[in-house]
C-alpha cells in the first residue's frame, strides 16, 4: 500500500470517535469488505495502519478506501450490531462469524401459550412462532431473557407441566398450566415481549400507560405500582437508545449540532381531491405528539405536490415566527429534490434561514449497488443540491425512517378522515 493512502487512512482511523462500535472498511466503489467492533473504535482502527500484519489482513488493508462507522451505547451493543450485519452481508473478509449455528436465538413458540426460551440452532418454526438473533454473546441473551421475564412474565417450559413449576412461586410465569391465564391474554403478553425484543418502546410503554391508568380507575394499585416500574424500566431504556440515534443522525448528516427536536411533513392527496398535509414533531428522539399539526390546503393547487409542500411549510413558520415559538433543530421532507426546493421556498418566504432541511427518498432504479437491497436504501436531498444514498441498517437512519413513515402514517389518517366527512356530506 503506498504511503499517501496509508497517511489518509491513519487520518480517518485518529478522526474515529474513543468509544465503543462498529467499523465498516469498504473499498473504492463502497463494497463491503469487513465488518469488526471495539471498545475504543479510534484505538482498534488505527492498529490496522501500524505494524506488519498476516497476509490475509494485510490484503484487507490494501484494497480497503473507506471506512465508515456506528457508535453504539456498550461493548455488547456493538457485538450484536456487528454479527447481524456479518450474518446479513457476508463480506469476503469476515470468515470466523459466517456460520451461525453455536451462536444462541431467542426463541417463541407457536400455539395457545407459546414458550420463550435460549436455542442453539433454528428449527422449522411453528405458525405464529419466530427467531430472534443470533445473539454472538449467550451472557448477554440470557441477561436480556431476564429482564423481560422480570417485565412482563411468561413459560419457558418445553411442554406445558401437570403442576405449576418454582417460576410461578417467583411470580416469573403467569401459569398457564394451571389455567390462571386465558389464552388472549398470554398473547397480550408475547406481543409486550415481541416489541421489546424488536426495541419498539414507544409503543410498549403506550400500552402500558393504559393499563396502568386503567388499574388506577379500578383501585388496584398493587397492579398499578407494578405497571409503573415497567414504564419506568422501559423509559430509562429508550432514552439511551434515542441518544445514540441522534448521535449517529448528527454524524451522517453532517450537522453543527444534535437535532434534539426534529419536524417532519408529508402531503397526502388523491386525484387533487382532499389535499393535506401533516406535520410530526419529535423531541429528544421520541414523538411530541402534543406539536403534531394538521393543515387543510387552502390554495387552489389541484396535483401541484411542490405548491403544496410550500404552502403548508410557510404556514408553520410563519405562525411559529408571530407567536415567538421555538424552532426545530432539523426539517425532514418526505420527498426529494423538488420537494426540498418547494419547502426551501416556503421558508425563505416566511424569513426562517439556516435550519437543516433534508429530504428523504427512494433511489431511481439501477441505483442500488451490487450485493445491496434496493429496498434498505434511502437517497437524502439536501437544501444546498447534494445528493446522498445511505444503505444497510444504522441507528440515526433508522430514525429517520421513523420520523418520515409517521409523517407519512399522520397525513394518510388526515386524508382518510377528510374524505370520510366528504362522503357523509358534512
Amino acid at each position: 500500500m503506498d504511503e499517501e493512502k496509508t497517511l489518509i487512512l491513519r487520518k480517518m482511523a485518529a478522526a474515529l470517535p474513543d468509544g465503543p462500535g462498529v467499523y465498516f472498511f469498504k473499498n473504492a466503489v463502497g463494497a463491503l469488505l469487513y465488518v469488526g467492533k471495539a471498545k475504543s473504535l479510534r484505538k482498534r482502527v488505527s492498529s490496522y495502519f501500524s505494524g506488519p500484519h498476516p497476509a490475509r489482513t494485510a490484503a484487507l488493508v490494501g484494497k480497503t478506501e473507506r471506512i465508515d462507522f456506528v457508535t453504539t451505547g456498550s461493548e455488547r451493543e456493538a457485538d450484536l450490531l456487528e454479527a447481524s450485519i456479518i450474518k446479513e452481508k457476508q463480506p469476503h473478509y469476515n470468515v470466523s462469524r459466517k456460520d451461525d449455528k453455536t451462536f444462541p436465538f431467542i426463541s417463541i413458540g407457536g400455539g395457545d401459550f407459546p414458550a420463550v426460551m435460549l436455542v442453539r440452532r433454528r428449527g422449522k418454526p411453528e405458525a405464529g412462532a419466530g427467531y430472534y438473533g443470533p445473539y454472538t454473546d449467550a451472557a448477554f441473551a440470557r441477561s436480556a431473557l431476564k429482564i423481560v421475564r422480570r417485565l412482563f412474565g411468561f413459560r419457558s417450559c418445553a411442554k406445558l407441566p401437570k403442576e405449576p413449576c418454582l417460576y410461578s412461586r417467583l411470580g416469573l410465569c403467569p401459569v398457564p398450566c394451571a389455567g390462571r391465564i386465558s389464552p388472549e391474554d398470554y398473547a397480550a403478553v408475547i406481543r409486550r415481549v415481541k416489541l421489546f425484543l424488536e426495541g419498539n418502546y414507544e409503543i410498549l410503554i403506550s400500552d402500558l400507560s393504559v393499563r396502568m391508568e386503567r388499574a388506577a380507575g379500578e383501585k388496584d394499585f398493587e397492579a398499578a405500582a407494578g405497571l409503573r416500574d415497567q414504564i419506568s424500566a422501559l423509559s430509562a431504556m429508550r432514552a439511551g437508545g434515542s441518544r445514540r440515534e441522534l448521535d449517529d443522525l448528527k454524524r451522517r448528516l453532517r450537522l453543527k449540532s444534535v437535532p434534539e427536536r426534529i419536524e417532519a411533513f408529508d402531503i397526502s392527496c388523491i386525484q387533487g381531491r382532499e389535499s393535506c398535509g401533516s406535520l410530526v414533531s419529535f423531541n429528544g428522539g421520541g414523538p411530541d405528539k402534543h406539536n403534531y399539526r394538521r393543515f387543510r390546503i387552502k390554495q387552489e393547487q389541484g396535483m401541484n405536490d411542490f405548491a403544496m409542500m410550500k404552502e403548508v411549510v410557510f404556514r408553520r413558520y410563519s405562525r411559529l415566527l408571530r407567536e415567538n415559538l421555538p424552532l426545530p433543530d432539523l426539517i425532514i421532507i418526505d420527498g426529494g429534490r423538488g420537494q426540498v426546493s418547494s419547502a426551501l421556498s416556503g421558508l425563505s418566504e416566511a424569513g426562517v434561514f439556516g435550519i437543516p432541511l433534508i429530504g428523504i427518498a427512494k433511489p431511481e432504479r439501477g441505483a442500488a449497488r451490487r450485493g445491496r437491497s434496493a429496498r434498505s436504501m434511502e437517497k437524502v436531498c439536501f437544501a444546498d443540491g447534494r445528493e446522498m444514498v445511505f444503505s444497510g441498517e444504522s441507528a440515526g437512519l433508522n430514525l429517520l425512517r421513523r420520523i418520515r413513515d409517521e409523517a407519512h402514517r399522520f397525513a394518510v389518517s388526515y386524508h382518510r378522515l377528510l374524505r370520510n366527512k366528504r362522503m357523509l356530506g358534512k
